[in-house]
């Protein structure tokens, strides 16, 4: 056997109707991210600091995910999770950058939204551990 390859996670690709305009809200949202990559089908940011970013996809034949779930709809297959410290501030600044606020809420700490295309994405506040 040969030596192990080298594994780095570079990005997550989120499919939209058109990549540039789906990258242009998470910009907003992420606002001092850059544009690493552009292209008219393809777009990737990444924070300044370094490591994995976002890559968006231009699909055709996107379909909007449902959240929650429901077993006669397209589901979604991932979601981005964000760190926030101010979860009121995070989901105003979140809404007025483009995303929509979504009517289920399953936890105190979290607040589900969705960006301009569907996909949900969670804004959290870390809570401590028990006993720490």
């Amino acid at each position: 056997m040969g030596t192990r390859p080298r594994l780095t996670l570079s990005a997550t690709v989120l499919d939209a109707p058109d990549a540039r305009e789906l990258a242009a809200f998470y910009r907003r949202l992420l606002d001092d991210w850059l544009v690493r990559e552009d292209g008219p089908d393809w777009v990737y940011i990444a924070p300044p600091d370094g490591g994995a970013g976002l890559s968006f996809q231009t699909e055709p034949h996107y379909v909007r995910p449902r959240w929650p779930s429901t077993p006669d709809a397209q589901q979604m297959m991932l979601h981005l999770d964000i760190q926030v410290d101010d979860l009121p501030a995070a989901v105003a600044h979140a809404v007025a950058a483009g995303a929509t606020l979504a009517g289920f809420q399953p936890q105190d700490h979290v607040r589900v939204l969705f960006d301009p295309v569907g996909h949900p994405f969670c804004l959290y506040v870390r809570t401590p551990e028990p006993g720490s």
